[in-house]
């Protein structure tokens, strides 16, 4: 998949620009010495963009909605890195715009679970998600 593409369509665009978002604050959190929470951090964060990338090239509906699921469960583990950086320690650079995106994308991402499990064609499903 080339950036053309990854720019044309909404959730592939909000999780890889999330990535970068992720990859540079996880940065800060290793000039910090914040390193476990970086690692978690960005293996969950960075994730969600692979799982909903994979799940273009799904092999039918049930595996795109469990390519989906999976994006949301790390979409929902990533969630909870960042409120606890956000919310309980004060030791940690500031990372609500970080808890702003996810939420956003894990709207998204719930949209996209419930409407493909109505009685849509694939192919129908992911011409929604398109600009």
């Amino acid at each position: 998949m080339t950036k053309e593409k990854i720019e044309q369509n909404l959730i592939l665009k909000l999780t890889f620009d999330f990535s970068l978002m992720v990859i540079t604050f996880c940065e800060r959190l290793e000039s910090a010495k914040k390193y476990v929470i970086a690692r978690q951090l960005f293996k969950s964060g960075t994730s969600i963009g692979a799982n909903a990338m994979e799940a273009q090239n799904s092999e039918s509906k049930a595996d795109f909605i469990h390519k989906f699921k999976i994006a949301a469960k790390e979409a929902e583990e990533t969630q909870y890195w960042l409120l606890l950086l956000c919310d309980y320690s004060k030791t940690y650079p500031d990372c609500k715009e970080l808890l702003a995106k996810i939420e956003e994308i894990n709207n998204v991402i719930g949209k996209i679970i419930s409407s493909s499990k109505k009685k849509h064609p694939i192919s129908y499903i992911l011409s929604f998600f398109f600009f």
